[in-house]
């Protein structure tokens, strides 16, 4: 059989000719089809940026609801701040104001307190404003407004808001200008439990106000008037408990009206007064647990009770 009759025959094709990769089918549209191993990395790339987008969603809405939710319980936000849509509406939760509380009373709201993501607050009874630093520093701080001395004349004041005039700061009662620069109140204390107050017991106090594991700041003029001390560290002796009025701040904002019972027992009633700016004093250093006087936030003056 000849040469070429042999190169004819089944399986004598060229080794290299068998060697070489088929032609690849043609594509409808000339592209390229997706392998299995790229359709699945885009997958999950898709799922990957579904569910940060959840997540972002998710955080922003956290920010804003519980604080539309949690409306009827407001926090007590710092001295001088707007009415809580223009505060919630301006404030950029940047945290000048936190840096420069003395005492350290001001804090940023976590997601997971239901008041919105970095909103500051104050929780009175873990640490009030006490004006140490003369001034209110936070206001000095905020750059937008949100906290101010004096409203814009386009934003109104709410009735009973209002203080009858510049509170006037135990601390600086000996200096030429006594006052602090504000005339709109943060809450209004209030009497909670009068059952539970020791001085309406007719009860005295002695001791740490809030037990030695308190953490709790506050400026003693008879120690240092310009730094802070623990709470802790400036134990009390009272015949009848009076600490919500000796300690408060701010004059003729809270009273003891004293009564003596036939048998010869003083009891002391604490009336909260019309200056009362709402610093939370009061409800820091009560010492019965819980509180016996809380202070509301944003609440407004509508006489004595």
């Amino acid at each position: 059989m000849s040469d070429d009759q042999d190169s004819e025959r089944p399986g004598s094709a060229d080794p290299k000719a068998a060697q070489a990769p088929a032609p690849r089918a043609a594509v409808k549209g000339g592209k390229r089809p997706v392998s299995n191993v790229r359709a699945q990395q885009a997958r999950r790339r898709f799922m990957r940026t579904l569910g940060l987008g959840t997540v972002v969603v998710g955080a922003g809405l956290a920010g804003y609801i519980p604080v539309a939710a949690q409306a009827d319980q407001p926090r007590m936000r710092p001295p001088g701040a707007l009415d809580e849509d223009d505060f919630l509406s301006s404030c950029i939760k940047c945290g000048q104001c936190v840096q420069v509380c003395p005492v350290q009373a001001i804090t940023l709201g976590d997601i997971t307190d239901g008041y919105g993501l970095g909103v500051p607050y104050i929780d009175s009874r873990d640490q009030a404003c006490d004006f140490s630093c003369d001034a209110v520093q936070c206001i000095l701080a905020c750059p937008t407004g949100s906290l101010v001395y004096r409203k814009p004349d386009f934003l109104s004041i709410r009735p009973g808001a209002e203080l009858a005039h510049k509170p006037v700061l135990k601390a600086k009662a000996n200096d030429p200008e006594p006052t602090l620069n504000l005339i709109e109140r943060s809450g209004l204390a209030r009497l909670s439990r009068p059952e539970a107050c020791l001085a309406m017991q007719g009860k005295g106090f002695s001791g740490q106000a809030r037990g030695a594991a308190f953490t709790g700041q506050m400026r003693y003029m008879d120690v240092d008037r310009w730094k802070p001390v623990p709470v802790a560290d400036h134990p009390y002796e009272r015949e009848l408990c009076d600490l919500c009025v000796t300690e408060c701040p701010i004059a003729e904002a809270i009273r003891l009206e004293v009564t003596e019972d036939a048998d010869g027992t003083r009891r002391g009633r604490p009336v909260v007064m019309e200056q009362c700016v709402g610093c939370g004093v009061c409800e820091m250093i009560c010492p019965v647990e819980p509180t016996a006087i809380v202070v509301d936030a944003r609440a407004v003056w509508e006489g004595e009770v």
